[in-house]
């Protein structure tokens, strides 16, 4: 049996090549019921589009790549928040006939520009979704600006440049943290501060410092450590926080990796959480529900984050446009590893 054809489409479904071709590229301005038509004629011929014939008649490669810091660079990598960007950039390629490529890399490595460049050679993608800590190194996003390839930044710590941005609330929802341990009766509470490369997880810390200022808190440098997101290093600070003659009763991670950490040392000391120690973590990756006790997290959206970074890259606001940051808000969620502090009950 012959292979269906664009015209084959067109002629069952009663309606012109063109709009075959709008509805195959999942474009707008094309009626519901007109949709359903062509689908349908679509799914009874079984027709499959030639899609390097669709690339080459529109100039355009229909290829996003997402670029990310490769987790097996760490001793204990953790891989949810790539996953669940993967799954946002995926959701909006599909739902506009794209393809995702994705490329990890080591952002330290000195040719890491001439890597990119490199890559976007050979495969001329449509655009370029750069993940943190990459996004704010300006190396690397030089790099990509040399081959004149639009690019939208993930939680770049703040705008500068020009081009556009998609974060979160890191540091509002930080300091609404904050707040929520502070009603539970804390008062000594610690913050493990993640990796200085990583600007929108220093945010973090900023939203920590206001969260204390707002409820009349003094900030203590005595309560604050500096972890590196891994999961060893919130073990490390655990240890020490908790050594101290007088240590927190809540600790804040910055991640929830290292509030796993926290919650490993924890548990070889024999302090109970939550009655003796609470925690809290920031990310709400899927390890979050997997500990026990579960995680109290602030659920950053990655998913839609990536989702929105996709979709400026392939409806793209227009060039006159000044460049702006998409904020995707986090929100709080209240498990099992926080409770009052320890005399309040």
């Amino acid at each position: 049996m012959p292979k269906a054809t664009i015209d084959d489409v067109a002629t069952l479904a009663d309606v012109s090549i063109k709009t075959v071709s709008r509805v195959v590229n999942r474009e707008p301005n094309v009626r519901e019921a007109t949709r359903e038509k062509v689908e349908k004629a679509i799914a009874k011929l079984n027709y499959r589009p030639n899609k390097a014939a669709q690339n080459l008649a529109s100039h355009h490669s229909r290829l996003i790549v997402l670029v990310y810091d490769d987790p097996s660079a760490y001793e204990i990598p953790s891989a949810g928040f790539i996953i669940r960007m993967q799954q946002g950039a995926l959701r909006a390629c599909w739902s506009a006939n794209y393809e995702l490529l994705i490329h990890p890399c080591r952002y330290r490595n000195k040719d890491v520009g001439e890597e990119l460049k490199a890559l976007i050679e050979q495969v001329r993608p449509d655009g370029i979704v750069l993940a943190a800590p990459l996004s704010n190194v300006n190396r690397i996003v030089n790099a990509i600006l040399e081959t004149q390839t639009p690019i939208v930044r993930l939680s770049p710590g703040k705008q500068n440049g020009k081009q556009f941005s998609v974060a979160t609330n890191d540091r509002e929802i930080c300091a609404e943290m904050t707040r929520y341990l502070v009603s539970l009766g804390h008062r000594r509470i610690a913050f493990i501060k993640g990796h200085p490369d990583h600007k929108a997880v220093g945010n973090r810390y900023l939203g920590y410092q206001d969260g204390l200022k707002q409820c009349g808190l003094p900030i203590s440098d005595e309560f604050v450590i500096e972890g590196d997101n891994s999961i060893l290093s919130g073990e490390a600070c655990a240890a020490e926080l908790l050594n101290r003659p007088q240590p927190p009763s809540a600790i804040f991670a910055a991640n929830d990796d290292m509030a796993a950490g926290v919650i490993r040392v924890a548990d070889r000391l024999e302090i109970k959480v939550p009655e003796q120690l609470s925690v809290a973590g920031c990310d709400d990756i899927a390890l979050a529900q997997q500990i026990y006790p579960a995680l109290t997290t602030i659920n950053q959206p990655l998913a839609a984050m990536a989702d929105e970074a996709v979709r400026l890259l392939i409806n793209p606001e227009g060039k006159t446009k000044t460049p702006r940051t998409a904020i995707v808000p986090g929100t709080l969620r209240v498990r099992d590893s926080t409770g009052p502090a320890p005399g309040q009950l």
